[in-house]
């Protein structure tokens, strides 16, 4: 059983997009955005396209969330029609993962380094 169900799956060719709104049953205030590009990526082999996750509805009571992609073609046309504010928002979520991994590896090296200073004198 798949954790995702399809509920509508829509080309607009108008704003040459595909619009893609399904639920993640299972997940309830456990998936994030990032998570969510990842899994519709898989699940609708959209290698190599620009997926934007636009809403994720939480349900009240119900383990399940309801999410609205777009898939574009051409990550260009896709920052024309989409807000900005939604690539700065998945922007840092970006960096923030990145930066929690190089974090972690940081505070070892520079636990190591006082310690030698120490030993000197």
């Amino acid at each position: 059983v798949s954790l995702i169900e399809m509920l509508s799956d829509e080309n607009n060719s108008f704003l040459s997009r595909r619009e893609i709104v399904c639920d993640f049953n299972g997940l309830g205030g456990k998936l994030k955005k990032l998570e969510a590009i990842e899994m519709i990526t898989k699940e609708f082999k959209l290698d190599g396209k620009v997926v934007i996750p636009i809403k994720l509805q939480n349900h009240t009571g119900q383990p399940k969330i309801t999410g609205t992609f777009y898939v574009y073609d051409d990550e260009k046309l896709a920052k024309e029609h989409v807000n900005p504010v939604i690539f700065t928002r998945l922007d840092k979520a970006k960096n923030s993962g990145k930066d929690k991994k190089a974090g972690d590896a940081e505070p070892a090296k520079t636990d190591a380094e006082p310690a030698k200073t120490d030993a000197e004198p």
